[in-house]
């Protein structure tokens, strides 16, 4: 074991614990090192970084500046490299923007750039080929909203049902269509083998359809030598009709409710939220919800009641984290919106564990890649015992991380310690609901851990002379899985 006190400055009393994981994406508001470190204090877990924006070399400095704060903190923090995925958008407009009004007609033409303002085009060459008669055109993140009348080989002729104004570059959704538009772009591949290189600890797959894309992008990973886990952003209706075998391909899923909620009918985004939430709990599964979720605090210091409750609505679903996009990336209040989002998750926890308690936990339907049978039922075993002997710790040793993620998914609300002698495991046991990764621990030995976890908590105030803690771990008798679990007092 290393000597240096880890998560010294990230003192918690047991009534303050949030289980709740929250995702940050790094932009021009939080790229320096002094708010990436204020973000980490803050208690953002995982940093996503958007390669929708920015250039390479910008993205490697945020990951090394993380890297570099997470070490000097001694705090295991995720890096999510969100690839853009094949995102259909406006090419350049008359005077960067047009106004569409009600009844008015429009036309998608092949190019790269419109002299009309009659006239649209788009990144995806293909568009006029491959839309019908009858088929909607969202632009603007849904604002405007177009049908397709007639097509011939090279135009469609579309018809305002909702007006606004358009600009160059914004995005274009087809809800409904079917596209033969690759899951990655040449550009796409790149980064992901970018991510590779630096060793990303997520890697997220936009507008997925299939599970075969997921694999795909496994694949691409492994051959590069990368043990990042892949992301599965839900925002296509394909992958809604998909979803079951999404979920069992992914690693993490993702449910993107920006271009989700212009695919599908606003009114429904709720319940399919939910759906997906349900779905990663049966395959264990951790699930990140993402989008607006406290979008006015861009500008405010405070969000809108209703965001509020779509951030607690949110965790009592089931949800392991909650992602922030524009709040950290290009508002104002960086910080102040890590704060809040935590506080709204440690006020909701407390309903949401009460809840799970009287329900009692129900095991998964499927066992995730790579968990044993064994190992599931020492896990199932060990929460229970953990919450009936009101042990104030469990602690998880595990190289590949999994055993921690089926215990986080059964939520039993006893804190989860995870530890490893791989820093990767480490980093990506930060995105498990519940689990907090501890960081120094240089062999699972038992009775190493436990010296080594007990002199932890008593220094920190998370234990005290008598606690119990619950160790769950393998000893070499072949099982091939965790199978011990080890009351241990204080």
């Amino acid at each position: 074991m290393t000597n240096r006190s880890p998560l010294v400055s990230f003192s918690e009393s047991a009534a303050s614990i949030v289980r709740t994981k929250i995702v940050a994406t790094v932009g021009p508001a939080c790229r320096s090192e002094h708010m990436i470190e204020e973000l980490i204090r803050a208690g953002v877990d995982v940093f996503r970084i958007n390669m929708a924006h920015g250039s390479i070399a910008e993205h490697e400095e945020s990951l090394t500046r993380i890297r570099g704060i997470s070490e000097s903190l001694f705090r295991p923090v995720g890096v999510l490299v969100d690839l853009a995925g094949p995102k259909i958008r406006l090419g350049e407009l008359p005077n960067g923007a047009v106004e569409c009004i009600e009844g008015d007609l429009k036309r998608f033409v092949r190019g790269t750039c419109s002299n009309s303002p009659e006239e649209f085009v788009t990144t995806y060459e293909r568009l006029v080929d491959e839309l019908s008669v009858g088929d909607s055109v969202m632009l603007a993140d849904g604002t405007i909203s177009l049908v397709v009348e007639s097509r011939s080989t090279t135009e469609a002729t579309c018809r305002v049902i909702q007006s606004g104004t358009v600009r160059s570059r914004q995005g274009v959704n087809l809800p409904g269509a079917k596209l033969s538009v690759q899951a990655m772009s040449p550009v796409d591949w790149q980064h992901a083998e970018w991510a590779a290189t630096v060793q990303a600890d997520f890697v997220s797959l936009s507008f997925v359809r299939t599970a075969v894309e997921v694999r795909l992008l496994k694949e691409l990973l492994r051959t590069h030598g990368s043990r990042a886990r892949v992301v599965a952003k839900i925002e296509k209706r394909e992958a809604i009709d998909n979803l079951s075998s999404i979920v069992d391909a992914a690693d993490v899923v993702m449910v993107a409710r920006g271009d989700l909620g212009v695919e599908v009918d606003v009114a429904v985004m709720p319940m399919l939220q939910k759906k997906v939430v349900t779905m990663c709990q049966r395959y264990q599964k951790p699930v990140i919800v993402a989008t607006q979720m406290l979008d006015s605090m861009q500008h405010s210091r405070r969000p809108t009641r209703a965001e509020a409750t779509d951030v607690a609505n949110a965790i009592l679903d089931g949800c392991d984290a909650c992602m922030l996009s524009g709040e950290t990336a290009i508002g104002e209040h960086p910080r102040l919106t890590v704060e809040m989002m935590r506080r709204i998750a440690m006020a909701t926890e407390a309903q949401y564990l009460s809840s799970r308690s009287a329900g009692g936990s129900t095991s998964p339907e499927v066992l995730v890649e790579g968990l044993h049978p064994i190992t599931q039922a020492v896990v199932d075993g060990a929460s229970k015992i953990a919450r009936e002997l009101d042990a104030r710790l469990i602690v998880v040793a595990s190289r590949s991380g999994i055993t921690a993620q089926s215990l986080s998914k059964l939520r039993s609300g006893v804190p989860t310690i995870g530890v490893s002698d791989n820093v990767t495991t480490l980093r990506q046991m930060a995105l498990y609901w519940g689990v907090t990764p501890l960081a120094g621990v240089d062999s699972l030995d038992a009775n190493q851990l436990l010296n080594y976890v007990s002199s932890w908590g008593l220094r920190e105030g998370r234990l005290t002379r008598g606690d119990r803690i619950l160790l769950v771990a393998g000893i070499g008798f072949g099982t091939g899985g965790h199978n011990m679990a080890l009351v241990h007092e204080v």
